[in-house]
């Protein structure tokens, strides 16, 4: 059977301490608000439905590979619901779960909105062990069998909002659970870590054909420095884009997606990696297919007071 080190793959499971983020990473966080803020969910006046499927550092063997599917919009004129799927495998490790979110929006004045949202779902965290070969012989496993730990999950959002700007933040992962994988492995440590996102962009309308959209993602998990992804978009009549991404210390990113006929839209993203990573991977990809759907006459935006 296929034996792989656990250099690269294992200690990316269970070294929380040193990690930047334990759950999945994206690089279109623009396109795909609401899986970062489930607050973003019934600011349109339609149901968007979006997968992602990511492939993170092309050439080396086990690396991650990312599928999510999501769906939110608005229930009425004050609330929004959604609900995500998610695959996040590395080597002998994966980790899969849901959640579900309920948001209500408060009109501050005829400009600007807010919605709070929570959400709450299961994770679970499993390892193969069969799948694993120390490089320390003496760090044995108990047993080369597959484990599982299935916890309960949950997260609160904000997201301010008007009709050319956006202003998030969110604590998805706030409950702390231990890892507990006795069976296989010995001395095992291990613990779920808070997130804290913060998003935000901008739209500038250069003519009725142009759009610019500048934006950035910060991220901070402790014990690990603030981590951040500066975005600028450019739009051709709302249905083709191009723009660039920097996340620190890590990539540059292309972005580019075009919109069929207002409803079907298709994004991709490559990063060019910047780490010590580029030495031995080509990048990585990124594909996003989104669809509007059960559109309604009347939106939050055009709520009166």
């Amino acid at each position: 059977m296929k034996k792989i080190t656990l250099i690269f793959g294992f200690f990316s499971f269970f070294s929380f301490s040193a990690i930047a983020q334990q759950l999945p990473q994206y690089s279109q966080y623009l396109l795909n608000k609401y899986v970062i803020n489930p607050a973003s969910a019934g600011t349109e006046n339609y149901f968007l439905g979006q997968t992602n499927y990511r492939s993170q550092w092309d050439g080396i063997k086990d690396a991650p590979r990312t599928y999510i599917l999501s769906v939110n919009g608005p229930l009425n004129d004050a609330m929004g619901i959604g609900g995500y799927l998610f695959s996040d495998v590395t080597g002998p490790t994966r980790r899969t779960g849901f959640s579900l979110s309920y948001a209500y929006h408060v009109r501050l004045n005829s400009d600007i909105k807010l919605s709070m949202a929570i959400n709450g779902g299961l994770l679970q965290y499993s390892v193969d062990g069969s799948e694993i070969t120390f490089a320390d012989p003496d760090d044995n496993l108990n047993s080369p069998s597959q484990e599982s730990n299935l916890f309960p999950d949950a997260g609160f959002s904000l997201y301010l909002y008007g009709d050319n700007f956006f202003f998030g933040a969110s604590a998805p992962q706030l409950i702390r659970n231990q890892l507990d994988f006795d069976n296989s492995i010995k001395d095992p440590t291990g613990r779920l870590t808070s997130h804290y996102f913060i998003t935000g962009g901008y739209t500038y309308s250069i003519n009725s054909d142009f759009d610019i959209e500048p934006s950035m993602l910060l991220k901070y998990v402790q014990p690990v420095p603030l981590s951040y992804e500066l975005s600028l978009r450019g739009l051709y009549k709302k249905t083709a884009w191009l723009g660039f991404s920097y996340r620190r210390s890590d990539a540059l990113i292309l972005l580019l997606g075009y919109t069929l006929q207002q409803n079907l839209s298709i994004g991709y993203s490559y990063d060019i990696i910047q780490s010590d990573i580029q030495n031995y991977s080509s990048g990585s990809h990124e594909i996003m297919l989104s669809v509007k759907f059960n559109k309604k006459k009347t939106t939050l935006k055009d709520i009166e007071e």
